[in-house]
């Protein structure tokens, strides 16, 4: 129901305007009375009134006023001023309280009616209007974290696209002109994935939002990225040195809350989507330049004390600049390689172990340690289907050979593969076949 304020010194046209509103819009009003503004201002602030009915002419704080003081309180409440004739004029100042709707004395309980019923349609209609902001504004939000994950593997991956890179940035309200990445590698973490990961994000969030932008990757394999990100006129010094200061504090930080020993590469200074994947390269060589736990070191450092002859684990030669990078990229691209088909057996196989239950992506990417976006994308690109399709397959092609057998019924085959709605069955069987079920099962027996 909606609360409507009746505002009138006369108690005749109170009731008058109540017995109205109940007999020509039954079971839609909760009525509230006032005699004065000043009981009306107090009314509306205590019930919070949809609309107001407001005579012009009271006793001490004038009807004006009155719903001056209302508005003021209330910003969404609907207005309606009563007034005579010789008070018309009245009308023309409400306007700019926002008031577009009057009634003459003595109204026609009709024009009561329709008035009334005017600004109920409005407040169902503003009503509709905020559910579908508020709508729009939560799967934005929602929407956020997975533009940072997906921006975080623009950086990481092979090929960089710029136009994607900015438009993503652009969602997410950050610079990408310049930028430095961290990365963090894992020793064996276990069951302290998730709070590892929030971990990381909140501390990196928090201390970057007075500084710069920031980025954070899922987590892959056994390391995570964070990029540090400004505007192409930022100075290359703090963001190289916020990168070394997050760096450390996030190593202290999972030491003292997980109990976890990490090692810390950190990259260059670059500018643009493609400098900042190699920074990522650059950081990921850093992270593995020591084999042991518990490391930080800079790309840059690394590479002043090669260039001053000194001799590392991978046998680096002075005075080649690009011998870094090129050593990161060639080991980081073997890694992922034999990391990402081991990673992609051992799902196919719980898949296939499993798709005759009720199986979801999340139920997979869980089973290998990865975030379900990330993973959806990987097992595209290396099967060539999506999840659900591949699943889909596989109960067709076991549904298949089910009905070879002749041992069970449809009904016992839609069971047995995983579907729950035998006619659901009879569709996806048919979309990926082109006949039912029954028709194939009587072309088997022909």
């Amino acid at each position: 129901m909606y609360r409507l304020l009746i505002a009138d010194d006369e108690a005749l046209e109170r009731e008058g305007i109540e017995w109205i509103v109940n007999r020509m819009l039954p079971d839609t009003f909760q009525i509230m009375h006032a005699e004065n503004g000043r009981t009306a201002i107090q009314k509306a602030a205590e019930f919070h009134p949809h609309i107001v009915m407001m005579d012009v002419r009271m006793p001490g704080i004038q009807g004006l006023e009155a719903l001056k003081e209302i508005k003021a309180h209330n910003p969404g409440v609907k207005m309606i001023l009563i007034t005579a004739y010789e008070y018309f004029d009245y009308a023309k100042q409400a306007l700019s309280l926002g008031v577009h709707e009057y009634l003459v004395k003595p109204a026609k309980r009709e024009q009561i009616a329709a008035v009334l019923k005017r600004m109920v349609d409005e407040i169902a209609e503003d009503r509709r209007e905020r559910n579908e902001q508020l709508a729009v504004r939560d799967k934005f939000f929602q929407l956020l974290p997975l533009a940072e994950t997906e921006l975080a593997l623009h950086f990481m991956s092979d090929q960089v696209n710029e136009t994607e890179v900015s438009q993503l940035a652009d969602i997410l309200k950050l610079p990408a002109g310049k930028g430095c990445a961290i990365v963090l590698a894992f020793p064996e973490i276990g069951d302290q994935k998730k709070k590892v990961y929030d971990t990381v994000k909140t501390l990196t969030h928090d201390i970057a939002k007075d500084r710069c932008g920031a980025v954070v990757s899922s987590m892959v394999h056994s390391h995570m990225a964070v990029f540090l990100l400004a505007g192409p006129q930022a100075g290359a010094e703090a963001l190289r040195e916020g990168a070394a200061q997050l760096g450390a504090k996030l190593a202290e930080s999972l030491a003292n809350q997980c109990g976890i020993t990490i090692s810390v590469g950190i990259g260059s200074v670059q500018s643009e989507a493609a400098g900042i994947r190699r920074s990522y390269y650059e950081a990921v060589f850093a992270s593995k330049f020591e084999d042991k736990w518990g490391s930080l070191y800079r790309f840059e450092d690394l590479k002043a004390a090669d260039g001053a002859g000194a001799e590392g684990p991978y046998g680096k030669g002075p005075g080649e600049e690009s011998t870094y990078v090129q050593l990161a990229i060639r080991q980081i691209r073997e890694e992922r390689e034999q990391n990402t088909t081991n990673m992609l057996d051992k799902a196919l196989a719980y898949i296939r172990d499993r798709f005759q239950e009720e199986l979801s992506l999340e139920d997979a990417a869980e089973h290998v340690h990865l975030n379900p976006y990330y993973f959806s994308k990987v097992f595209k690109q290396q099967t060539g289907e999506t999840f659900i399709d591949y699943v889909t397959r596989l109960r067709i092609d076991k549904a298949k050979d089910l009905m070879k057998n002749g041992e069970l019924s449809l009904k016992e085959v839609c069971y047995a593969v995983g579907y729950k709605d035998p006619n659901y069955f009879s569709r996806v069987f048919k979309k990926v076949t082109g006949v039912s079920p029954s028709e194939y099962r009587v072309h088997l027996q022909s």
